[in-house]
């Protein structure tokens, strides 16, 4: 039984998973770097591709990290007002250090998690601030249709929100301020029209039935006339 058991195992130990899953969130922090003419640039920022398990298992750092990220900048920000060039020790030196004190231990909690200095500088620089109006949900995991060579693995895409985001666009709906009053005048009358011919062909019909329903029930009278005549 695995009561109280979260997580997937993905067929490898505790440590190597816990590495695995450190390099995986370090790659896609670090594709939001300057890479341009690098030989290992990666094809589209903020984005890994991996199995579909994988993704989710590793969508659960990254949005941890940004958190911890997210939450010192507000302490960053009343850093850099009280920043100064005076000795260390005195009055105002002591300001700035208690007030930089969380975003160091947050780069240090960042910096365990992910294993990369490079990636910790890139997502506290570049990425928190992106998502300081949102409260979760920094990624999405996209299914693919192509399985993986080899072992035929369902894949998936692991990547930012708020770059290819879709936009769901409806049409609009159709205005009449802009009529001019002959156009309106000819609506109204194209309506009528339509209304009039509508209320003739109805007209029309019962009368169709009402000479129809005539001539049968005179056919009738005749035929029973004929059969008197022979008795």
């Amino acid at each position: 039984m695995r009561h109280r058991k979260k997580g997937r195992v993905l067929g490898r130990s505790p440590s190597h998973r816990k590495a695995m899953l450190r390099n995986m969130a370090a790659s896609l922090i670090l594709t939001e770097g300057d890479w341009e003419g690098e030989d290992n640039e990666p094809r589209v920022k903020g984005r890994i591709v991996t199995t579909l398990q994988k993704a989710k298992e590793v969508r659960g750092l990254v949005e941890r990290c940004i958190t911890i990220a997210k939450r010192s900048i507000p302490h960053q920000d009343q850093a850099d007002g009280l920043k100064t060039d005076a000795s260390v020790g005195s009055a105002e030196w002591r300001d700035w250090n208690q007030a930089i004190a969380p975003v160091v231990a947050a780069r240090r909690r960042a910096a365990t998690l992910l294993g990369d200095k490079q990636a910790v500088r890139i997502l506290f620089d570049d990425i928190a601030p992106r998502f300081v109006d949102r409260d979760g949900g920094y990624t999405r995991v996209l299914r693919l249709a192509q399985p993986r060579l080899g072992d035929n693995g369902t894949q998936a895409i692991l990547e930012f929100v708020g770059v290819r985001d879709r936009v769901s666009e409806r049409a609009a709906a159709p205005s009449f301020d802009d009529q001019t009053e002959e156009e309106a005048e000819e609506i109204a009358v194209d309506e009528s029209a339509e209304v009039d011919t509508a209320t003739e062909d109805a007209v029309a019909v019962d009368e169709g039935a009402e000479e129809a329903s005539a001539g049968d029930e005179q056919e009738a009278g005749e035929e029973k006339k004929e059969e008197k005549d022979e008795k």
